[in-house]
């Protein structure tokens, strides 16, 4: 049988509140059945995996999906509300945290509404700041960002990657500071990389693949290379791979004037062995001082031959230790054990000869300083209860930066003096919306198995009844969910509405056994702790009793739909953006195999029965009456590819769910997040917040 698509009417579903008729374009079912370790699993969409535009009939379903979509967006009440909102809250410059060479101070910076941020320098300490580059100029749509960037050590160049339409793929180019001037260096097929100066300046450290074969082949042979300034690609010289191993990511890090070259090996989960390169010698041969792959190992710095490491061996929350390279047997030493308290290493620097470490005190930062033989030396005075880090400067200098942000603080810098401990605001950016208006709280509720969860709640202080919620989750990977201002979200705040983030199992909130808690057979505990934010939203009366949207992106994509499968009566709005939803196929598309640490391997028994109880497109109930369902795509995003959204979406559609909605918005030219341009972002979660304000009964105020 051809494959095609139909755009010919179905059976209407009445919209509910008075919306349009809504009639679904036809999606051609063509079955594909497979035995899976003795069972038969059908996949009725797979042609929805073909690649547009190459592909006539996925590009025709796209814009049938996305002229349904734009025609009932378009209707809601409050859409030019948000994003007028929206537009008001970003316009407020934006820094990040400088990083220091010699005289010189590199940051990037946003006018506001800019769609991109720019790459600027300033000379001394109060001179002028001069714009390096500017990618709101590549493209016509602003599409194109700066991805990672670096300064060589003498200052004289910034080496920076160019990130196209969202993919991941990145293309390295160099330029003069003094000058301004782009060099005739190029570097193609960059991916999952850092871009790591030689000591002496002349060139580069970054992680490339093999050009692909096919844009959405699954992606291999990760390796680290150098690249001399002023020579070709070509004759780029191969630090390290492990072609017996073309699974493994290996990523190239040099910390501030540091020796070594450290090269962290991962099959893509936390854990991950370590490689190091003596960058003093003249050889360059990688030696591999933790070959094994059960913790975390990160090179923060050196003394001599001896480095300073933080890692999980031995530490759940993690600890810092030393490794003498000049032994012959290097065993760690520890310096700074594992927190007493309970409290998460979540950052650590060497600045001024101190150790600077920021802890995660149930998802707030605290930041200690400690000797170089492990006793305490006092605390980092913060502005407030929120997230700090990102520290930059010299492991022997006492000037050094860090940021520091909240749910209604925006992203400030501070100049930090190591040798008196004082802290002064060096960017203070003011955001057009007043904090003492806003009401932060963290509660806690217990899960299904009486694990005790943190909650974050950001409402107006005016808002003391039962209102519309927007509940955000993650759940994965052991990222964190730290406070941080996003204009987007207040936005929907302003209007009256309660954001509460979930600070669920699979996270690092508490180390790795709060991660390992909600990671391949216990993914299940993520979902059980999410749901029970939803039902402890609801019956503490903080949510109204149809008015719990639930929103989350990438692993949170996965959350929020399978939740919804599992309980459909319990949330109103289901907003899954970019999410991993066929956990049967995920391996086989771009960088989707290394995510099989975190989810399990569907080609392995146990995994696959496991990922069967979960996967948001096989678990689909039908004939439940679903939640109202906005998910969210784009076209160019080879992370998590589109193809799991259009799947999921075709058999939304296809089953009787109920009167509400189930539709499906893909962006243009966008990829996993990353780079997206902020007209582009402000627009789609214009959208979002008004399907999501829509179907919670939140009532829009009228635009200011």
């Amino acid at each position: 049988m051809s494959l095609f698509v139909q755009f010919t009417s179905v059976s209407a579903q009445p919209l509910e509140d008075g919306l349009p008729n809504i009639t679904y374009p036809k999606t051609e079912r063509v079955d594909v059945a497979e035995q899976h370790f003795g069972r038969t699993v059908v996949d009725s969409y797979r042609w929805l995996e073909n690649q547009a535009p190459n592909d006539q009939a996925v590009t025709a379903w796209i814009e049938a999906q996305n002229k349904l979509t734009r025609s009932h967006l378009d209707t809601l009440p409050g859409r030019q509300v948000f994003e007028q909102r929206m537009r008001a809250f970003f316009d407020y410059e934006r820094y990040t945290v400088p990083r220091k060479r010699g005289d010189r101070y590199f940051f990037t910076f946003s006018q506001g509404l800019d769609n991109q941020s720019s790459l600027y320098v300033r000379h001394g300490a109060a001179g002028e700041a001069r714009k390096l580059i500017d990618p709101n100029t590549w493209s016509d749509d602003s599409a194109d960002a700066i991805g990672e960037w670096s300064v060589s050590d003498d200052g004289r160049h910034v080496a920076f990657t160019i990130q196209k339409g969202g993919t991941d793929w990145r293309s390295i180019r160099a330029l003069d500071v003094e000058s301004g001037e782009e060099l005739q260096d190029t570097v193609e097929w960059a991916r999952f990389t850092r871009i790591t100066w030689a000591p002496d300046s002349s060139g580069f450290f970054y992680s490339r693949m093999p050009e692909p074969a096919q844009g959405g082949a699954a992606v291999a042979d990760h390796a680290v290379y150098f690249h001399r300034l002023g020579t070709r690609q070509t004759e780029d010289r191969l630090i390290y791979s492990t072609p017996k191993s073309p699974g493994l990511l290996h990523v190239a890090d040099r910390p501030e004037e540091g020796r070594y070259l450290a090269i962290s090996s991962t099959p893509g989960m936390n854990e991950n062995a370590l490689t190091v390169v003596d960058l003093a010698s003249k050889e360059w041969k990688p030696q591999t001082i933790v070959p094994h792959m059960d913790a975390e190992w990160s090179v923060i710095g050196n003394d001599g031959s001896k480095l300073i490491l933080v890692t999980t061996d031995g530490a759940e929350r993690r600890r810092v230790v030393s490794l003498d390279l000049a032994e012959p047997d290097p065993q760690p030493k520890e310096i700074v054990g594992e927190n007493a308290d309970k409290a998460v290493l979540n950052d650590a620097a060497i600045l001024g000869d101190r150790l600077l470490i920021g802890y995660l005190v149930d998802a707030k930062t605290e930041i200690r300083r400690f000797f170089f033989d492990g006793r305490p030396d006092g605390r980092v005075a913060l502005p407030g209860l929120g997230t700090a880090g990102g520290f930059q400067g010299s492991p022997h200098g006492n000037e050094a930066f860090f940021g520091f942000t909240s749910y209604d603080v925006p992203t400030s810098v501070y100049h930090y003096d190591v040798a008196s401990n004082t802290v002064t605001p060096w960017a203070e950016p003011k955001a057009p919306i007043d904090p003492d208006g806003i009401a932060v709280e963290q509660r806690f509720f217990r899960s299904k198995d009486g694990t005790e969860v943190p909650l974050f709640l950001i409402r107006r202080k005016d808002v003391t009844q039962a209102a519309p919620t927007l509940l955000y989750g993650y759940g994965g990977f052991g990222i964190p969910q730290v406070p941080y201002f996003n204009p987007i979200q207040l936005a929907w705040v302003e209007q009256g509405g309660v954001l509460a983030i979930a600070n669920i199992r699979g996270g690092g909130e508490y180390g790795r056994a709060w991660h390992r808690a909600g990671q391949l057979e216990e993914k299940q505990n993520a979902f059980d702790d999410f749901i029970a934010a939803g039902e402890f939203l609801k019956r503490t009366g903080i949510t109204s009793r149809k008015g719990l949207a639930i929103q989350g992106e990438s692993n949170g994509g996965l959350l929020v739909a399978a939740v919804t499968n599992q309980r459909p009566d319990l949330f109103d709005v289901a907003l899954p953006g970019v999410g991993v939803l066929d956990m049967l196929r995920y391996e086989k598309f771009t960088a989707g195999a290394f995510w099989a640490s975190e989810f399990g391997s569907p080609s392995e028994e146990r995994h696959f029965r496991n990922l069967m109880t979960y996967s948001p497109y096989h678990t689909i109930q039908k004939g439940e009456d679903y939640p109202a369902i906005l998910a969210t795509t784009a076209d160019a995003d080879d992370r998590v590819v589109p193809a799991h959204t259009f799947k999921y979406v075709a058999a939304l559609q296809a089953a009787n769910l109920g009167s509400k909605p189930r539709l499906v918005r893909i962006e243009r030219r966008a990829g996993h997040g990353a780079g997206m341009p902020l007209d582009k972002v402000i627009a789609q979660h214009a959208d979002m917040w008004a399907f999501a304000a829509h179907w919670t009964g939140l009532n829009i105020a009228p635009a200011k």
